[in-house]
């Protein structure tokens, strides 16, 4: 899960790394009092919190010297569309005045299975070019879990990018205070783009972003409510409560697509849009799914705005085909859609799924492998 900017602000404050004063503006009738409120010193950055990056590009991040523009950025941001997401909060902080922009950040290394933390000292909105142009300017240490942070680290990076060793302490103690926000919150990335200096001698995270495992938010209930609370698509919503991972995708897309595997669902994704088609929308089953948990599963996909057919690809182990087939036949039975539905069955109780998708009326495709299934979407393009 990704959190807005304010949110991550507010998790970084909770473990004393320091940010900007701001607050927090989402009524339009509320935008000077709010403003006021926080005793806000101009001039001030008002920054659109959707969860993406690119916003400043896109216009979402406004500089302002007074309050009378303050007023105007607020109403021009707040509830508008920046990227293909709606701005429901705007969060304006103070603006800064520094010389030095770094970069830092803590992110799961999936290679070494470490945290690993990432410091350059030319950060800002180009730091990707930075890495991509010149990587020897970025560098990595990985983090032992069973040591954690040690005050060598900070000295490498210091060294690393001929920077003056005057910052060891602040930077040791900033590495100690986000590993803490990263091991304590469960983070697959802990980021402060910029990380500058300010005329007093502090270092700031002047931009925050945290990724949160998913997994995790079972046992973090202050985080479960935020992603309850964040604009998210019903069917996203829906989809979870039944256990399942509903992913929209293209939005002119007709084409969705069912699995119970991550791997099998991007191998399906892929193999479609390769032969030019488009993917509307992807589901994940997981394991273990019963005959009324599928028909869930179809009933929401099948839910999606443009679909024209549906691909279901399902690999039985736990998950019998005999109880996929029959959570098929009764969501598409119920669904009054004349849609093509291409079904591949593979694994446990197969010849009893594919005995009950025969009985099936309409364009029901049984199918052997996956590439006969995006061939069988391929033969019907005209229709899609």
């Amino acid at each position: 899960m990704k959190l807005l900017e304010y949110k991550a602000k507010e998790l970084f404050e909770q473990f004393g790394v320091p940010v900007m004063h701001g607050c927090v503006v989402d009524d339009l009738g509320t935008i000077a009092q709010t403003i006021e409120n926080a005793g806000l010193t101009y001039p001030v950055v008002v920054k659109a919190q959707v969860q993406i990056g690119g916003r400043g590009k896109a216009g979402g991040i406004r500089f302002a010297d007074n309050a009378g523009e303050a007023g105007e950025h607020c109403r021009a941001l707040l509830h508008s569309e920046l990227k293909g997401y709606r701005v429901d909060k705007l969060l304006i902080v103070e603006k800064a005045e520094h010389e030095i922009e770094w970069y830092l950040s803590i992110m799961l290394d999936r290679l070494s299975k470490r945290p690993m933390i990432i410091f350059s000292a030319e950060g800002g909105v180009d730091i990707e070019e930075t890495s991509r142009i010149s990587p020897s300017r970025v560098h990595k240490l990985v983090i032992d879990p069973m040591i954690g942070i040690q005050a060598y680290m900070a000295r490498y990076f210091l060294s690393a990018s001929g920077l003056s060793l005057d910052y060891l302490g602040r930077m040791h103690e900033l590495l100690c205070n986000l590993y803490r926000c990263f091991n304590a919150y469960d983070c697959m990335l802990c980021e402060i783009n910029p990380l500058i200096l300010d005329k007093k001698g502090q270092f700031i995270a002047l931009d925050s972003k945290v990724d949160i495992d998913d997994s995790a938010l079972y046992r973090l209930p202050d985080m479960a409510a935020f992603r309850d609370s964040i604009q998210e698509e019903a069917l996203i919503r829906e989809a979870r409560d039944f256990g399942f991972l509903y992913i929209p995708i293209e939005k002119d897309g007709s084409i969705a697509v069912m699995s119970n595997g991550s791997g099998m669902l991007m191998s399906c994704i892929d193999l479609i849009s390769r032969e030019g088609m488009k993917v509307c929308a992807a589901l994940d089953l997981g394991g273990g799914a019963t005959s009324e948990r599928i028909a869930q599963a179809v009933r929401i996909l099948v839910s999606t705005p443009g679909i024209k057919a549906l691909l279901i690809n399902i690999f039985g182990g736990i998950t019998r085909c005999d109880e996929v087939a029959g959570g098929i036949k009764l969501a598409l039975m119920s669904a009054k859609k004349n849609m093509t539905a291409v079904i591949r069955l593979e694994g446990t109780n197969k010849e009893k799924g594919l005995e009950i998708i025969a009985s099936l009326e309409g364009d029901i495709v049984p199918v052997p492998g996956l590439r006969e299934s995006v061939q069988a979407l391929k033969d019907r393009r005209e229709r899609l």
